[in-house]
Parts: C-alpha cells; sequence; structure tokens
C-alpha cells in the first residue's frame, strides 16, 4: 500500500519552522490567487508550459503535484507565489516554504525530462501593482534528489504509521457492530439508508423525527461504509455547540462498545474559544504559544494521534504542554484526524477549511449536515457583505492623512449611490463602476498603509479594511441569487437620511450557486433533520444535485403519546392585543388541569412580555420564568435548569431563538407547549424582496411559500418537538393560531400528529 502525499503538504511536514506569525498579511483571496497565477502565464512567451503534473516514489511514498510552469528557452521551473503590498512582509519561514517546494518539483521535473540540470525560480506576484519579483537559483539534478530524499525520508516514518493507522482502522470499523442492544424504532431504517447513500455516492435528505437517534444513526453507517467507500475523512458539521457535544458523545459511545477501535476524532471550536491569550497578536513577539511553534508542533502532533478523541479540553491540555498555540495545533491535526466535527462554516463558507484541504489533497469525504434545516439562512449569511457608514466614518478618523484623500474620494462615491434614494429601503440593479474602482483603490491603500504600521485588534480602520475585502470578494460574483440593497435612517422631521444610518448589502438570497461545488467535492453528503418538508424547498435552495434521495422516517412515536389542539385564536399583527386575554385563559386551564413544566412561544419579545406581565396578574401563583433579549450563556442555562424532573412552571420564550430547538427536555421535564404564532418571518421590504426574487427564480406561485410560510412552519415543528423527546414520553401542543386549519398549512404539519377537538 501507498501513503499519497501532495508536494505542498510533504513541505510544510518537513521543512516549516520557526514563528507562527499572522501579522497583519493582505493576502490574496483564492480568486485573486488563480488570476495572479493566470496573469504571469499569460506573460511568458508561447513554448511556455503551465500546470505540469509531476509525481515520484520513495519506498511506500508517492509524491503528487502540479508545478505553476516550465520556460524551456531558459530551462526554468516556476513556482507562483501571490502576495499584496511589501514583499519584505512575506516572512522568513514562508520563503523558506516556498524554496523547499520548488526543490522538491525541481527533482520530479529533472526525473521526468531527463534533465542534469535546471533553474529553479520562486515568482513573487503582487495582486495589487501587478509586478513581479523573481528569484531564481541554478541546480544539478543530483542536489535536487538528495534534497527530495531528505524530506521524503523525514515523512516516511510517519506515513508508515499512516497507512498502519489507516488499516487498522478499516479493519476495526468492518468487523463494528452498533453500539446499543438493539435500533430504536425508525432508526434501522435511517441507517439503511445512509449506508446506501454513502456506499454510492449520492447525495441523502434525511427526514426523521425527533426522538430516534439520527446522530448515531447517521455516523454509525457512515463509519461502516469507510472501508468499502476509501473514505479518508467523516466531516460531522453542526449548527450549533449542542450538536457538537451529541456528535463527540455518539462517536464515544461507538468507540466505548468496540473493543479496539483506532479512531482518531477532531473537534473544531472557534478561535476566540480556543485563543489562551485574547490581548495578544498572533506572533512570535508578543504571544509566547506562538514563538517557535512550527519548532514544537511535530512532537505536539505525535502525541496528539494517540489521544484518538481530540476534543477542546484534550488539544488544549496537549497544547499547553507542549507551549504552542490551541487553536492552530486542532487546524493541524484535520490532517491526521478521521472524523471532524465542527460548524458548518469550516466546510460550505467562501474560505472553508475543509473543503479548501479536500480539494488540494483530492480526499474522499463524507459529509454529515445535522438539522440541516438552519442551512438556508445559514449559508446565506455566509455569502452576504455589507458596509455600514458609521465604520467608513470611524476608519476616515482614525487613517493618517495619506489615506484620508483616498477614504474621502471613496466616502463620496457611497454618497453617490443612494443620494437620489428618498425611501428607507431600496434595491439597484447594479453596483457603480465608479464605487467598485473607488472601493478597489481604497483596498490597495489601506493595504499598504498596514503591511508597514501595525495596528491593534481592535481598530476600526483594521475592522473597515476586513469589510471592504469580504464586500469586494463578494461583487466579483454578484448575479440573481443576491441583492444590492441600501438601507437608510430616515429622519422624518427633516425628511432626510442620516448619513451615519446608510448601510449597503450585498444580501444573498439562494446561496445554490455557491453551494453545488460543495456538494459535488465530497463524495457523498447526508443532511438530516426532523424538519425538511417540503424537500424541493431546501433541494432549489441549497443547489443539492439532481440525483439527490431522500427519505422520510417514520416516526416511532404515535398519536396517543401526543395531544395536539388548534386554538381559533389570531395573533396576526393587528389582533395580537386583543389575544392576549384569550390567550393567557388557555394557558391558565391547560396549566391547573395538568400541572408540570411547559413552554409558550410568541413571534417577538414584545408579544412575549404582554403576554407574560398579563398571565402574572390573572395567575400570581403559576412560576414564570422568561427569554430576555441577549440571553448569556449563563443566563441560558439557567433558564434551562427550571426545566427539572417534577418541576412546575411556564418558560416564555421566543420562536425560532435558543429554546426553540436543538435542547432536550426528556420525561417530565417538559410536558407541554404553547405556540401562539405561525412562525411566518415579519412582513418587511426586505422579506417582500426576497419572495420577489424567489418568484423570479422558482415560479411566480412559490414566492410567499418559501419566504414566509416554509420556515415560518419549521420553527412551529422545530418547537413542538422539545415535547417528545422518548418513546416513553406524553405531552401536549397548543398551536394557538386559526391559520393551523387551512389546508396548506396543516399538510405542513408532521403526519403522524392528529389534531383533537
Amino acid at each position: 500500500m501507498q501513503y499519497v502525499v501532495a508536494v505542498r503538504n510533504l513541505c510544510e511536514f518537513t521543512a516549516k519552522r520557526g514563528d507562527l506569525d499572522l501579522r497583519f498579511t493582505p493576502s490574496p483571496s483564492a480568486q485573486e490567487g488563480i488570476a495572479g497565477h493566470a496573469i504571469v502565464q499569460a506573460r511568458r512567451e508561447k513554448s511556455y508550459q503551465s500546470e505540469i503534473k509531476l509525481l515520484g516514489e520513495v519506498k511506500n511514498l508517492r509524491v503528487v503535484g502540479r508545478a505553476d510552469g516550465y520556460d524551456p528557452i531558459h530551462n526554468q521551473l516556476e513556482e507562483i507565489k501571490t502576495y499584496r503590498g511589501d514583499i519584505r512582509q512575506i516572512p522568513d519561514n514562508h520563503r523558506s516554504l516556498h524554496w523547499a517546494q520548488i526543490k522538491v518539483y525541481g527533482w520530479l521535473f529533472c526525473q521526468e525530462r531527463g534533465l542534469s540540470e535546471v533553474r529553479l525560480a520562486v515568482v513573487y506576484f503582487d495582486i495589487g501593482s501587478q509586478q513581479e519579483t523573481v528569484i531564481s537559483e541554478l541546480h544539478t539534478a543530483q542536489t535536487l534528489k538528495h534534497f527530495f530524499n531528505d524530506q521524503c525520508e523525514l515523512f516516511l516514518e510517519w506515513s508508515e504509521k499512516e497507512l498502519t493507522h489507516r488499516a487498522e482502522r478499516d479493519q476495526a470499523l468492518d468487523a463494528l457492530q452498533f453500539p446499543h442492544d438493539a435500533f430504536r424504532p425508525g432508526q434501522r431504517e435511517l441507517a439503511k439508508d445512509v449506508y446506501r447513500a454513502t456506499t454510492s455516492g449520492r447525495c441523502l435528505m434525511v427526514q426523521a423525527p425527533t426522538g430516534i437517534g439520527k446522530t448515531i444513526g447517521t455516523i454509525f453507517p457512515t463509519l461502516k461504509a469507510c472501508s468499502k467507500q476509501k473514505l479518508d475523512k467523516i466531516f460531522f458539521l453542526t449548527a450549533k455547540t449542542s450538536g457538537r457535544a451529541l456528535a463527540l458523545d455518539a462517536l464515544e459511545l461507538i468507540k466505548n462498545r468496540a473493543s479496539t477501535l483506532p479512531l482518531r476524532v477532531l473537534e473544531l471550536v472557534a478561535r476566540d474559544k480556543a485563543c489562551e491569550h485574547p490581548d495578544k497578536a498572533c506572533h512570535g513577539d508578543s504571544c509566547p504559544l506562538a514563538k517557535g511553534f512550527y519548532d514544537r508542533l511535530p512532537m505536539a502532533r505525535k502525541d496528539a494521534v494517540n489521544i484518538h478523541t481530540m476534543d477542546k479540553a484534550s488539544i488544549r491540555k496537549l497544547a499547553l504542554a507542549h507551549q504552542i498555540c490551541p487553536y492552530y495545533l486542532s487546524q493541524d491535526m484535520v490532517r491526521w484526524s478521521d472524523v471532524v466535527v465542527g460548524d458548518y462554516n469550516y466546510y460550505f463558507d467562501l474560505n472553508a477549511m475543509l473543503y479548501g484541504l479536500t480539494v488540494a489533497n483530492q480526499w474522499r469525504v463524507t459529509v454529515l449536515v445535522d438539522e440541516a434545516h438552519n442551512m438556508v439562512e445559514r449559508t446565506r449569511k455566509m455569502f452576504t457583505a455589507e458596509l455600514n457608514q458609521s465604520d467608513c466614518k470611524r476608519a476616515l478618523r482614525e487613517a493618517p492623512l495619506g489615506l484620508k484623500k483616498t477614504l474621502e474620494r471613496f466616502h463620496r462615491q457611497w454618497n453617490a449611490l443612494h443620494k437620489n434614494q428618498t425611501a428607507p429601503y431600496q434595491v439597484y440593479p447594479t453596483i457603480s463602476q465608479k464605487f467598485v474602482t473607488a472601493m478597489q483603490q481604497t483596498i490597495s491603500m489601506v493595504s499598504e498603509y498596514l503591511n508597514e504600521t501595525p495596528v491593534g485588534p481592535d481598530s476600526g480602520l483594521l475592522r473597515f479594511y476586513f469589510d471592504l475585502l469580504h464586500f469586494s470578494h463578494l461583487i466579483t460574483m454578484f448575479d440573481s441569487h443576491s441583492l444590492f440593497d441600501i438601507s437608510k435612517d430616515i429622519d422624518i422631521s427633516q425628511h432626510k437620511a442620516s448619513q451615519s444610518g446608510v448601510t449597503l448589502c450585498l444580501r444573498n438570497i439562494i446561496p445554490a450557486p455557491f453551494l453545488e461545488q460543495r456538494f459535488a467535492v465530497a463524495r457523498s453528503v447526508i443532511l438530516f433533520s426532523a424538519t425538511l418538508t417540503p424537500s424541493y424547498f431546501y433541494s432549489d435552495t441549497l443547489g443539492l444535485p439532481v440525483d439527490t434521495a431522500r427519505i422520510e422516517v417514520r416516526s416511532p412515536f404515535g398519536p396517543d403519546q401526543l395531544s395536539v389542539y388548534i386554538c381559533d385564536i389570531s395573533t396576526r399583527y393587528k389582533d395580537r392585543d386583543s389575544s392576549l386575554e384569550p390567550i393567557v385563559v388557555l394557558m391558565g386551564g391547560a396549566y391547573i388541569k395538568l400541572q408540570g413544566n411547559y413552554l409558550a412561544f410568541f413571534s417577538s419579545f414584545n408579544y412575549l412580555q404582554k403576554a407574560a406581565d398579563l398571565f402574572s396578574i390573572r395567575h400570581p401563583d403559576i412560576p414564570i420564568w422568561i427569554q430576555s433579549r441577549r440571553m448569556v450563556e449563563s443566563d441560558r442555562e439557567d433558564f434551562l435548569a427550571r426545566f427539572s424532573s417534577g418541576g412546575k412552571g411556564i418558560g416564555f420564550a421566543v420562536l425560532g431563538g435558543a429554546f426553540s430547538e436543538g435542547i432536550d427536555l426528556p420525561g417530565n421535564c417538559l410536558i407541554g407547549a404553547f405556540i401562539a404564532t405561525l412562525g411566518l418571518p415579519p412582513l418587511n421590504p426586505v422579506n417582500n424582496q426576497i419572495m420577489q426574487s424567489m418568484n423570479a427564480t422558482f415560479g411566480s406561485n412559490v414566492g410567499y411559500d418559501y419566504t414566509y410560510l416554509f420556515p415560518g412552519i419549521r420553527k412551529v415543528v422545530q418547537a413542538a418537538g422539545r415535547v417528545i423527546r422518548t418513546e416513553s414520553d406524553r405531552g401536549t401542543i397548543y398551536l394557538i393560531d386559526d391559520r393551523f386549519t387551512q389546508r396548506k398549512v396543516a399538510s405542513l404539519l408532521p403526519d403522524w400528529w392528529v389534531i383533537k377537538n
């Protein structure tokens, strides 16, 4: 068996030394890097050869790569590196890595072409100025061969251990048994369909009710398919921290029930949650955990692979023992892990690390997407960018004299965009080229300044610069999948807009065009949730492959476990005040009839507070607790702690908030829910424009459903799903809105619900 390694990964493993250095370096985006390579290659003679595939072998190691270009006239092999700003800011250890890469390519090229020598060149291309800096050296094939062999020898011991690990892992997974004595009802069906999709390399959309064990029901069959499909990695992606915890617990259960299962599981956490020194900058002159990071990384890496479950706490403990940064240790360990558990953004974002590594290393991966009903909103945010004029003004105040003229010119173009706009919100079909040009000039000038002048992480100029980069990046991809809109704070008394309250937004509406390639790169993708109805809404908006399979797992719960009542009370905006009294009467009567813990969901904090205030007056003896705006984690924990077994009272919460999904209150911790809303997003100019865009893309009859109805009912079903969590649970749901009786609305509710009179 051979171990295949890319040239870049080989050199990063063997030749990267020194400090972790993340001082401001305005790196080009991936698209700019590709464009920069194309520009350099286009400048060469017609005889120039681009993108040359190369490979070499040493023992069981197969090294593969693609050299950027070869100039036969000068016998020069080139490695092109794009950058932005001052070339002197490129760290020495990065330069050393670049030379290691071109030397490896040099030997592979000499070997393939039978050359005795070759000139090697690292070509640094400045994206901003379009200028090249070429540094070249002449090398003999013999010296390059020695260098190549030395790098391979440094990696061979590791690669042999990796091959052994892979063989032992696959053998153990082939023999793996389900960790419970029996499958729950519906869980075996789920596992079989996930296994079929994974082994056939298809995308699968699964709607399965809460409580059947979807997490372990998807992880287990995917692990079983690893050997047959030669999977390199499984990515388990979640929308919330609670989802990560469930996945880690399921994987730990699987490993504990197996006698020997050498499965490496890695948890990825956000940088701000892993940072040990948030008051220090990420470089060796500031942070002690960045000093000599790459010198100490090899030993930390060697110890990490023996942990097997590399969760946040384990990685932190090991990293601090080796005096290196926990966050960047976890980033490195992605390459050496079997299962990676993290947020959606690690694979689906514009600059997603897991996606980038998958493409670069040609990994065979299966992606498991937990609570996939969140994907539409989450990915819309990933591909949306905003610029606020108050941030621009702050950057202008902080800027030195040399930058002020550039920023002022940009600010004038900004004002020109909306000078004739009298409405608070307006969509524009195009973006002014003058504005785009001014923005690019601003980015270039600020880049040069930040390269020369260190600024703190709280710098308004730095934050605005990053906003500009993101906005600029999305402008290059602006199309019918997104809107360009301008929002203004209008002072009605003065009949004019507040200049500090003008926001420009590239607002993604349909993430499908951005996600299609993500789905295509994965060997298979499994999306699962209790609420993926109707399936075509998610297929359309997410861009799922046309051959995506769809299943709905039957519910293990019966109508005798759940009583569902529809209450003929209008909760429309105009009727909310008049709805409070009958809602309070209903809730009080239900509680008195059967005391226990309940959740009451409302469409807004204002509506919630009015209902809670009136309920306290009418029923002062019934305990209540209320979700507040912007609750911190400790407050959320206190709110949930009130739902103890045998407890009594009503928790008031906002539908779609922290307590309407992703929480587990089994048994009599929660015996019922009042849902006083249809869950529809607010009627406002933005949502109405989204509706129009949906009509234009998918047909004139679907805009309302895609924008309002489907997202609303999804939130209702998710909230109701808190009540029945296990096969022994019993509970009651009160759907408080007369529209729940409408045929279209009723068809979107779970088919196992039986509405009682």
